[in-house]
């Protein structure tokens, strides 16, 4: 379970929430509301106030890449630093395996980044996220850019590591997507989050 305390920053109010074992929360709310901020607070990414507890366990306690690997953080914009695709998987066998299920060849490990598609791109670091196996993913806008099929495709995976157990806090602006995978909603106005009644 991740339990949040407190939680603020310049930008996002005190904001508390508990996020279960294989529990999806979908946050939806207009562009500049903070949901992003939001994330990247859980994440800390970014100097932030407040208590967060995985598994009764304050984040204080992690180091930074353990709580990044436990807690994975998915931008809206996907970051990559170096040129060949496949410098960002470590298991390229695990990746091959994957990708396909994400619609992408094996082959696109040996690809230069600049050749591939928003969507492309998008579905990559989707992958490079699912293969560390954080307790909690999140996502910020993960299918904006893609097409219905590539959608449908993320919502399965999606979907399967729910039932697996990973928690998912989902930024989305799709209320189709958020009725589709999320168990409660939660709505972001000017830094302030309140439940969205179903």
């Amino acid at each position: 379970m991740l339990r949040i305390k407190g939680l603020n920053r310049p930008g996002i109010n005190p904001f508390g929430l508990d996020l279960d074992e294989g529990e999806c929360i979908a946050l939806t709310g207009p562009s500049g509301a903070g949901k992003s901020l939001l994330l990247r607070a859980i994440a800390d990414l970014d100097p932030n106030q407040g208590s967060v507890f995985l598994d009764q366990k304050n984040r204080n306690e992690f180091s930074a890449p353990e709580w990044r690997r436990r807690v994975g953080y998915l931008a809206s914009e996907s970051g990559w630093w170096a040129d060949q695709v496949g410098v960002h998987f470590p298991d390229h066998e695990q990746a091959g395996i994957l990708l396909p299920e994400l619609g992408i060849v094996p082959e696109a490990l040996q690809w230069q980044v600049a050749r591939l598609s928003t969507g492309e791109r998008q579905r990559l670091v989707l992958a490079r996220l699912l293969l560390v196996s954080p307790a909690v993913m999140l996502l910020d806008e993960p299918t904006s850019g893609l097409d219905p099929d590539s959608e449908a495709m993320v919502e399965k995976i999606l979907g399967q590591r729910l039932a697996a157990g990973t928690s998912v806090l989902l930024v989305t602006h799709a209320a189709e997507q958020a009725g589709r995978l999320a168990h409660r909603h939660l709505r972001m106005t000017a830094g302030t989050v309140s439940e969205v009644a179903v």
